[in-house]
């Protein structure tokens, strides 16, 4: 959240230059994560009390390609942000988000193995994190 505060005055500023374009490409990037990822996670992960607690592993549609579609849309959200007015400072809260969401991850990974045993360790040797083929 602090990094969309720290580029506020600079949005909408040259719209059209390649950094601009972008950070909007990032940021729609992050919102489609977000909205697919949820809706997979309520359709086909059977939840009870909110999406963590799926009952079911989800493997289709963006969860084919990468396990944390919803911690890659934060991560697209902070690099968006960022190239909005790149400084120290916010490249300094993009890396620390970062380092963040895989230590979040990873935790997220132990816990769906013992949830989900065998299924959940052919499913990561299947797909990526957080962006497919890649990482």
């Amino acid at each position: 959240m602090l990094l969309l505060l720290v580029a506020v005055g600079r949005w909408f500023v040259d719209p059209l230059s390649p950094r601009q374009v972008a950070s909007w490409v990032l940021l729609a990037v992050s919102l489609a994560l977000a909205v697919w990822g949820f809706l997979l996670l309520v359709l086909a992960g059977k939840p009870r009390g909110g999406v963590e607690g799926t009952t079911t592993l989800v493997t289709s549609g963006i969860y084919r390609y990468i396990r944390h579609p919803l911690y890659s849309s934060l991560l697209f959200l902070a690099w968006g942000a960022f190239l909005k007015a790149p400084a120290p400072a916010s490249a300094a809260l993009a890396v620390l988000a970062s380092a963040a969401l895989v230590a979040t991850a990873r935790a997220e990974e132990r816990e769906n193995t013992a949830k989900f045993g065998e299924a959940y360790t052919r499913y990561m040797r299947a797909t990526k994190r957080f962006l497919p083929l890649v990482f």
